[in-house]
């Protein structure tokens, strides 16, 4: 590997770590949040730089961590020409957005929260372009609409803001849907998720059978996100957002993704009749449709923003022809199209910003008024009309000359006909930008009196537009080498026809197309006047209708469907779940087949029948005592126990353990909530009803013992052979479970701790709520016409629970250290001290327990997984997988040889957690009683001495 290929995670890393300073730092002044926006994207391109010598040596630069081989996930970045052009795009340009942006919002404007979105959707864009892992590259381009979402409504206020973002959102996202299929079944194909790999299988890839379906779904993907027909509606209504979004996001990066995704799997996909055939005529129509929308719209950034769809099916139709000479001028289009059009909504926005409007009839005449703006809109304007001496002509004309050589069906003249056309709108709309903007006399009538702004707003287009000429005159010597180096990349292997770009290539036929095109487009501008009024008149197919009208329909269906089906009685989703599980495992039973029972009966003992006994006695006793909820709750827990009693009885003591506590501890939180509500559950539902409900748990029960009972009877092989032999030689201890739970499986542990301590923060954030507003009034209304009684506890609990909780605490500390070699654990120890707590406050009262408490319940839950998660994370740091566990034996005389093991570490975290998250439920759910007015035991029965002395003197 080489030595600069460590930088790759770090340049994708940069911009998220950066995302957390512009919050911190805006109150240090809006220099300073910008300086420590700046600062991360800087740091990253200067690491990129470092990596180009090797890129540009024909190295491709690779870096990779495995995460979970067997699922082929791993962190995996690469390198190569085509990833250093957009990465340095990303970058260079979030450079001048950060510039641009300090000085176009105004100070009402949240700058830090805006910073923070835009180096979250760079880091989220250069991912998608480093990314060396399609599953990888799958959440990084989630996470550009995501992020995207967040910068086109960041003026949340105005409905226009919300509906693009939504739009955008809602597009690009089904639109990644799709992409996540079709990338599966690539990676299927290839036999990798590893995108070299893929793109190295790029013969077998399209040999498949699968090649369509997959080539379709992706192409889904690419089409959503740089809004090509017929996706190209959302792109103009995200222009509600701030101009450098505008700028960033729609000329040089989100919108380009779909076409970096199109050149990165052009290996694996390009070179069919169909890649030909959908890519390029979807390019085609987008090109000619966007220029066409485009020079009838009066709103400049509008204007920019269909020009943008425009170009973009430029370059997806240059990708679809699937030739060198085609990629070589798709490629030297992005960077092209980058400078002029990035620049152009720039401009679009200092426009606005100085007089108050983008609506063209309402300027003119700017070129006095405003010069640098209008010199930097000149020059970017005539690039992206395709004029000579600017670097649009150059990537034009290597357009065209493709198109010329282009057949579409058979015929010659399809695509050049198509593309001249294309070309021609282009430069209308294009000095339409330039004529109705800045030329003509200067008007009265501005809604803002505009002059030139400040250098920060101008110097980033202006630097743009800088580069704009430069490379329209020395185009070999600028940039020659960068499109070399990225066509070779999109194409796969060396390029055979290679010429220097220059900007003379004699009378060619795209020399001819082009004189045609501009000269048309100046004549199309004559007459705009009155093809305008004909466009205003004509009835024409508006997408933004469409799209809302089937979206309105589709949630107006989804609706009708949710409360047909979702009516909020849980008995009925019983219902319908069980019926459902139970036709299907029928089916499958009645035509899988059944083989013979391959082990014999085991003999039924005494204890056993009378544990089976009492379980269906319970069970029935349920069927006639459910609708009185305490003795409900009574018979619940003893079915709990004699479960509990199998696991003794089957040798299985951790369990045993585990479920007497959970028992234990959900029996009385229930009795706790049990006092806030009814007696009595009322009948709800039929005779018949019941009956058939009835019916259906019993079949679901009598299907589920004989599932089991077949599966008991016959041979199968489980991994309980690998735990029973690696526990003490792999995770160092003797009792099986407990190292399962912390070393083989900690994952799903971490994972469950972290389920368990959001449901006690959830509980708590519920009694938040219901314990102030209208809810409180309700609760404390409920209350007092439900008085509860006022005895005060009994003497002799108040003693023993007292007295039993020193024993409870040193039990759970035995249970806990004993854990990883006998049974208990974290877990099980948590759950005891939390019974030992839970006694306190039935015995002496919540005001009296409480008062006493010195542990925020919050800050155990949040230890507890801190500590976890950074036992699981110091094995990073010994090349380790997270959560390895490590041990080893220490003798220290006198005592004898002790193990120690890092998965104590772990349980302790389990066991913080645990007891948090236990007592907060049961501190949200006493909060009631202590709202209502807690009048037993508020002061405790203690035996004070002083009070005691003075009492015998009165006497």
């Amino acid at each position: 590997m080489h030595a600069s290929a460590g930088f790759l995670p770090i340049i994708a890393l940069l911009p998220f770590l950066g995302a957390l300073a512009p919050g911190l730092v805006i109150r240090a002044g809006r220099n300073a949040c910008a300086s420590f926006t700046a600062i991360p994207t800087a740091l990253a391109l200067i690491m990129l730089g470092f990596c180009a010598p090797a890129v540009f040596s024909g190295e491709v630069l690779t870096y990779s961590v495995e995460w979970l081989p067997a699922l082929g996930l791993s962190v995996s970045f690469f390198l190569d020409g085509l990833g250093l052009l957009f990465a340095g795009m990303i970058l260079f340009v979030g450079l001048l957005i950060t510039l641009y942006a300090r000085h176009y919002l105004s100070g009402e404007d949240p700058m830090g929260r805006f910073y923070t979105y835009l180096l979250l959707f760079q880091g989220a864009m250069v991912g998608i372009v480093l990314s060396d892992n399609i599953l990888l590259l799958l959440i990084f381009w989630e996470l550009t609409s995501l992020s995207s979402f967040l910068l086109i409504g960041y003026w949340n206020h105005l409905p226009e803001g919300r509906q693009g973002a939504r739009m955008a959102l809602t597009v690009t996202g089904a639109g990644g849907l799709a992409m996540i299929g079709g990338m599966l079944i690539l990676g299927d194909i290839a036999g990798s998720y590893k995108l070299t790999d893929i793109l190295a299988a790029g013969e077998a890839i399209k040999a498949s059978e699968h090649y369509l379906p997959a080539l379709i779904l992706i192409l889904i993907g690419a089409f959503t996100k740089s809004a090509q027909f017929p996706f190209h509606f959302w792109l103009p209504h995200a222009m509600a957002a701030p101009t450098p979004v505008s700028a960033y996001l729609h000329s040089a990066t989100m919108v380009k993704a779909g076409v970096f995704l199109m050149a990165r799997m052009w290996p694996a996909l390009a070179g069919t009749d169909a890649w030909f055939y959908i890519v390029g005529s979807v390019g085609l129509i987008t090109m000619i449709l966007g220029a066409l929308i485009a020079l009838f719209k009066d709103d400049l950034k509008a204007l920019l923003a269909f020009s943008t769809v425009s170009h973009l099916g430029l370059l997806t139709m240059l990708l679809g022809f699937g030739t060198e000479a085609a990629a070589i001028a798709a490629v030297f289009h992005i960077i092209n199209h980058l400078t002029f059009k990035a620049a152009l909504f720039m401009t679009a926005g200092i426009v606005d910003h100085e007089t108050h409007t983008r609506d063209i009839k309402r300027l003119g005449g700017l070129r006095y008024l405003m010069p640098i703006t209008f010199l930097i809109a000149v020059v970017a304007g005539l690039s992206m009309a395709g004029i000579p001496l600017f670097n649009g002509f150059l990537s034009k004309e290597l357009m065209l000359e493709e198109a010329a050589h282009t057949s579409w069906l058979g015929s010659p003249y399809v695509v050049p006909v198509l593309a001249t056309l294309g070309a021609l709108l282009s430069v209308a709309y294009s000095f339409r930008f330039i004529v109705h903007t800045f030329l003509g006399p200067v008007r009265d009538d501005y809604p803002h009196k505009p002059h030139d702004p400040n250098p920060g707003m101008w110097a980033a287009p202006g630097f743009l537009a800088l580069l704009v000429v430069l490379i329209g005159i020395f185009p070999q010597a600028t940039v020659g080498p960068l499109v070399e180096l990225a066509a070779t990349a999109v194409v796969g292997h060396e390029l055979h026809h290679w010429h220097d770009l220059k900007l003379w290539h004699g009378v060619t036929p795209a020399l001819i197309m082009s004189i045609i095109a501009v000269i048309g487009g100046l004549l199309l501008l004559t007459r705009h006047g009155p093809l305008d009024r004909l466009w205003l008149a004509a009835r024409r197919p508006e997408a933004k209708r469409i799209f809302d009208a089937g979206l309105g329909g589709a949630v107006a269906t989804s609706g009708r469907l949710i409360r047909g089906s979702h009516d909020g009685s849980l008995s009925r989703y019983l219902t319908i779940f069980c019926a459902t599980v139970l036709v299907l495992g029928l089916t499958a039973a009645a035509t899988g087949g059944l083989a013979p029972a391959t082990r014999p009966m085991l003999p039924v003992s005494p204890v056993a029948v009378v544990g089976f006994v009492l379980l269906v006695v319970g069970t029935v006793g349920m069927l006639f005592a459910h609708r009185h909820r305490f003795r409900a709750l009574i018979i619940i827990s003893v079915v709990g126990l004699m479960v509990s009693a199998g696991f003794v009885y089957l040798s299985a003591p951790d369990l045993a353990l585990t479920q007497i506590s959970v028992e234990t501890v959900t029996v009385m939180l229930l009795l706790l909530a049990l006092h806030f509500l009814p007696k009595d559950t009322s009948v709800e539902s039929s005779r018949i009803t019941r009956l058939f409900h009835g019916g259906i748990a019993v079949a679901i029960g009598l299907a589920v013992s004989a599932l089991t009972f077949a599966f008991l009877r016959r041979d199968f092989s489980t991994i309980s052979d690998f735990h029973l032999a690696n526990a003490k030689s792999g995770g160092g201890g003797t009792n099986v479970v407990n190292v399962i739970l912390v070393d083989f499986r900690g994952y799903d542990t971490f994972g469950e701790i972290i389920v368990l301590g959001i449901a006690g923060l959830t509980i708590f954030a519920l009694m938040e709520s219901l314990l102030g507003g209208r809810a409180a009034r309700r609760l404390r209304n409920w209350i007092f016409a439900h008085r509860r009684s006022e005895d005060r506890h009994p003497l002799m609990m108040v003693v023993a629970t007292r007295m039993l909780l020193p024993m409870a605490v040193m039990v759970g500390v035995y249970i806990f250290l004993r854990g990883h070699n006998l049974p208990g654990g974290g877990f099980v120890a948590g759950l005891v001290i939390a019974i030992a707590l839970l006694m306190q406050y039935m015995a002496s009262g919540f005001a009296w327990a409480q008062a006493r408490q010195k542990v925020e319940y919050h800050a155990l839950i949040g230890f507890g997984v801190v500590i976890a998660g950074l036992t699981g994370v110091g094995a990073w740091f010994f090349g380790k997988p997270f959560l390895t566990s490590w041990f080893g034996y220490v003798h220290m005389p006198p005592i004898e040889e002790f193990e120690l093991a890092t998965a104590a570490l772990f349980d302790l975290g389990v066991f913080l957690t645990v007891l948090g998250a236990v007592m907060l439920m049961l501190y949200s759910l006493s909060r009631i009683a202590r709202y209502a007015g807690e009048t037993v035991n508020v002061e405790a029965m203690d035996y004070d001495p002083s009070k005691s002395a003075d009492d015998k003197e009165s006497r």
